[in-house]
Formats: C-alpha cells, structure tokens, sequence
C-alpha cells in the first residue's frame, strides 16, 4: 500500500465514525443480522410449525405479526428468513466482489487484448437488466439456494469488473507503480500487493450498495417463485404467501417488507457514508 492510501486510511475511518447517515445504517443492518443470528433462541414459534385453528389471526399479544394461511407466526418466519435473505445477499455480494475485483484488475492492469476481451463480455453482461438476467439464471440451473447465489453473483460480477478496470487503469499510471518494476517486482505482486490495497475503497463502496441489491433481487425472485422451495422462509416468499390475501390480511406482506425496507435503507446509508469518508476532496 502506497504511503498517500495509508496516510489516509485514519482521516477517512475519522470521517466514516463522524457520519450521522453511516452510524444509523450501521445499527440498523448490524441489528437485523443480530436477530438472524440469534434467530433459534428469541423466535417464538418454529417457522414451519401449522396451526390451522389460529390461521390468518391479527397481531395480538400472542402473536406480534399474526398469524399466515397455515397459522404459522409471521414474526418467526421473518426472523428465520432473515437468514436465507442475509445469506443469500452477502454469499452472492462476496462471491461477485472476489471474481469481478480480480478479473478488473487484470484487465486494467495488462490492457491490449486482454482488457478488450473483457470489456466486451462485460458490456454484453451489462446490456441485460439484473433482475431479468438472474431470472434467467435461475430458470436455467433450477430453483435451490446454491443457484440462487449463483444467479446472483454473476449479476454482480460485470459492475465490480467495471469499477476495478478503471480504477486500475488510472492507478497504474502512478509512479510507485513504475517503481515497483524498476525494482523487479512481478506483475501478480503489483497487481495484488501494491494496486489493490489502493482501489478497495471504491469496490468497498459499490459493495456495501451492491449487497442492497442481491437481497432485493432475492426477494423479487422468491416473489415470483424462484427461490428457496417452500416451506424455507425468506422475506419473499413470506410477501408472496401473504399477496392472496392482502386484502383480507395485509400484515403478511407488510411486515415483511417492512424488514426489506429497513435493510436496503440502512444499506444505502452506509454505502453514501462509505463514500463521503474515502472521498479525497472530503474534510480531513
């Protein structure tokens, strides 16, 4: 890491620490994955559990977020499936930041052929909207949990090429790049070592907004049918259980959009707090 990204790195974390926007995002995602976590202790019922008798009951003391179809509590299916939707978010996010991190750097690095070649396939990935491309994707492979990330990852993968490309492009052009050969170093150590540590800020950036958008394509694919097969919980299926009956019981819907709502919110916050601190022109 060059001495200007290091140097940095404190004014940037004292700037994030300082960010009204960043604090309330960061307590409120952090709190969601608290309750995923803890999820087997502080539901009240098994997710999955039918009571036929106590079916399509109100909130109420005994139960929060009333009760679905099948009489299984809502407020136990929405902590349970925060965990499918988080995990499906964050595995999709990390997979296609690891892949289109790599594949952009290379290409912006080398340039010539390579970084043709890869513009090229990224345009054409980029030409399709996400969601209808991981429709697609999941259409293919079937809907299950292993192809839903799948899907999605390689949805993410053309946007972190794009911002690691260009990144590298202008990071190779700095001097402590040419000094690194002058010295002798092998391009995988500049590339890995020195050119990455200075761009992470940006891929941290798009990251943070990205993961925004796996978990809402999550839920908009188990919407429509194409996620976790039943009776596994996710924030969208529960929505789509409860559309058949939004007239005459529109808290099955609510609620859990509500949780998605709250997510991409404090996701959003973060990924504009993220910004604001590692922007160069911001206040030290």
């Amino acid at each position: 890491m060059s001495a200007a990204a290091a140097s940095a790195a404190p004014s940037a974390w004292r700037r994030a620490t300082r960010s009204p926007g960043l604090m309330i995002g960061a307590v409120t995602v952090l709190s969601v994955i608290l309750l995923a976590i803890l999820a087997p202790w502080i539901a009240p019922y098994d997710p999955n559990e039918q009571d036929p008798v106590a079916a399509l009951m109100g909130p109420s003391a005994e139960h929060w977020f009333g009760t679905d179809f099948f009489g299984r509590d809502v407020l136990s299916r929405v902590i349970w499936g925060a965990r499918i939707s988080l995990s499906v978010g964050f595995l999709a996010t990390a997979i296609g930041v690891v892949v289109g991190t790599v594949i952009g750097v290379v290409a912006g690095y080398f340039g010539g052929w390579t970084d043709r070649l890869i513009t090229a396939a990224t345009d054409v990935l980029l030409s399709f909207p996400q969601l209808i491309m991981g429709l697609m994707l999941v259409a293919v492979l079937g809907p299950s949990l292993g192809n839903l990330i799948l899907a999605i990852a390689v949805t993410a993968v053309p946007a972190f090429i794009r911002i690691a490309r260009g990144s590298t492009l202008a990071m190779r052009q700095r001097d402590f790049v040419d000094a690194c050969r002058a010295l002798g170093y092998s391009d995988l150590r500049i590339m890995f070592g020195h050119i990455l540590p200075n761009i992470l800020d940006e891929v941290v950036v798009l990251a943070s907004l990205w993961l925004a958008t796996a978990i809402r394509t999550e839920s908009t694919l188990a919407f429509i049918g194409l996620g976790v097969p039943p009776p596994t919980a996710t924030w969208g299926s529960i929505v789509r259980e409860g559309f058949d009956n939004l007239l005459d019981a529109p808290w099955l819907s609510i609620f859990p959009s509500l949780a998605i709502l709250a997510v991409m919110v404090g996701l959003n916050l973060i990924g504009d707090g993220l910004r604001d601190a590692t922007d160069p022109r911001g206040a030290p």
